[in-house]
């Protein structure tokens, strides 16, 4: 079974990039994928530093879902045009043996129109962890981070691209995870 270790990365209760990737859980879970929700806003982190290492348990529990995942998907909001800073924290931790080789979606969540910045951000940071980026991205934006009592996005549209994304991040895992098993 494939396995997807997802980030939401805000520190605020029922943020909509939270939201947007329990949606995503729920694509993925329809299509038999397991999907680990490691929502930072519950699973508070340390300040990262070289010296602290994996000592505090909840540095463990992120970094044994990034080791464990076929794949990863990384939501932020979007801040001053960049990453949260809860997101950028819990990334530190993170090593490039967890990350090398393997697909990476990333996704915002913006007051304004898109967050493009953010998204630019991440993936330059899954780049400098050896990860390989989905070709795809999602950003929503204004008033489009609506979501309905089903937990979708309440526009057509946006659920219609979230759809698209996550059939394209699918079929980059399903590559990449052959492509290492055949390595191995």
């Amino acid at each position: 079974m494939i396995k997807i270790a997802m980030i939401a990365g805000s520190n605020r209760r029922n943020a909509t990039s939270t939201l947007l990737l329990r949606h995503i859980g729920d694509r993925l879970a329809a299509r038999n994928i397991r999907a680990e929700l490691i929502d930072l806003h519950r699973l508070p982190l340390p300040l990262y530093s070289p010296d602290a290492g994996d000592a505090d348990p909840n540095v463990r529990i992120l970094l044994e879902a990034v080791r464990e995942a076929d794949g990863l998907i990384l939501a932020t909001p979007e801040y001053h045009g960049s990453v949260s800073g809860v997101l950028k924290n819990a990334l530190d931790y993170i090593e490039i043996s967890h990350v090398s080789g393997k697909p990476v979606l990333v996704a915002s969540s913006s007051g304004g129109p898109v967050g493009v910045s953010s998204l630019t951000h991440l993936q330059s940071i899954v780049r400098n962890l050896h990860g390989v980026n989905c070709p795809e991205w999602i950003s929503i934006g204004g008033e489009f981070r609506r979501f309905g009592p089903d937990g979708a996005p309440a526009d057509e549209k946006t659920r219609e691209r979230v759809e698209r994304a996550v059939d394209r991040f699918v079929a980059l895992t399903l590559a990449l995870r052959s492509d290492r098993q055949v390595e191995a």
